[in-house]
């Protein structure tokens, strides 16, 4: 034993260079992008010019008129709850769809050729782009869409349905289509791992289909859960285009003015919103990483 550890002691220099490429990949692509939006969001600028500067009135601005009590609730924070209800509808019904495709997938199917091959399929609309995806369901979901006029041919509406494009229900369906896969590999992974001798018990012991998934399988695939969690929330809280696109640009999220302010060259206001983003998310993934702790339970 010592003279392992001696070995493995003597190889621990060198195995730290081998982690220095990956955190010289982090530091380039995250922190120092970060820490520069940080600083953006402090200057000043005008209709043409963006002045380095250590000012405050870009974070006021945004939360300007918001602490009165007269005007009800500002624009801003009715931005932020906006963006909040897609991201935690999204996640919500990605969970269940996420759970109940693994849970098939890893209990149900036990030819492992099979498995894969079914898992292959789930992956098939990431073989295009996110606006491909998006746009194909404009002619299904239109007025004149594929979807009214099948129902309406059955009897079951005598008037096209509006809501059904542009508006808060295609929002959430393209962004359940897009994400959901983030939500099954993890929680797919988690019940790769569960001993099936396990589950055998419990059936031999008499329980339920209902008791074994609350007891078992749930509690076990914890960590999946958490981590398409965190995956489906903070792609979802940043979410512009697909807000933009089946919302018919009516529907409002910090994403897409975030966007327009790059737009118009407004940089530091951008970067202001970003870092209220971008602690909001923290803060929600804190508190997911708070219901159980990753690093132990993997």
């Amino acid at each position: 034993m010592d003279i392992m550890a001696k070995k493995y002691k003597f190889l621990e220099p060198r195995l730290s260079w081998l982690a220095f490429p990956f955190a010289l990949i982090f530091v380039v692509y995250f922190v120092a992008p970060l820490i520069l939006t940080i600083i953006v969001s402090f200057w000043d600028y005008t209709e043409y010019s963006i002045i380095p500067d250590f000012i405050l009135d870009n974070y006021l601005y945004i939360f300007e008129g918001c602490f009165s009590l007269e005007n009800g609730l500002c624009l801003t924070f009715k931005t932020y709850l906006s963006t909040l209800f897609f991201c935690l509808f999204t996640w919500a019904v990605t969970l269940i769809l996420g759970f109940s495709v693994a849970y098939f997938l890893a209990f149900y199917v036990k030819s492992t050729p099979l498995q894969v091959a079914l898992f292959l399929i789930c992956t098939i609309p990431f073989w295009t782009s996110n606006v491909i995806r998006m746009v194909s369901w404009i002619p299904l979901l239109g007025r004149n869409g594929l979807v009214n006029d099948f129902m309406i041919s059955l009897g079951v509406i005598e008037q096209p349905i509006e809501w059904l494009l542009y508006s808060s229900f295609s929002v959430i369906l393209a962004l359940v289509h897009l994400y959901t896969l983030f939500m099954i590999v993890p929680i797919f992974n988690s019940m790769l791992r569960i001993d099936e001798e396990i589950i055998e018990a419990a059936y031999d012991a008499g329980a339920s289909q209902l008791q074994i998934i609350k007891n078992i399988v749930i509690p076990l695939c914890k960590p999946g859960i958490i981590i398409g969690s965190i995956f489906v929330v903070t792609v979802v809280m940043g979410d512009f285009l697909t807000i933009g696109i089946m919302g018919g640009q009516q529907l409002a999220s910090v994403g897409k003015i975030i966007n327009t302010e790059m737009n118009y060259l407004q940089l530091p206001g951008a970067a202001a919103n970003s870092v209220i983003l971008l602690v909001i998310t923290i803060l929600v993934v804190f508190i997911m990483t708070k219901v159980i702790d990753i690093r132990k339970e993997l």
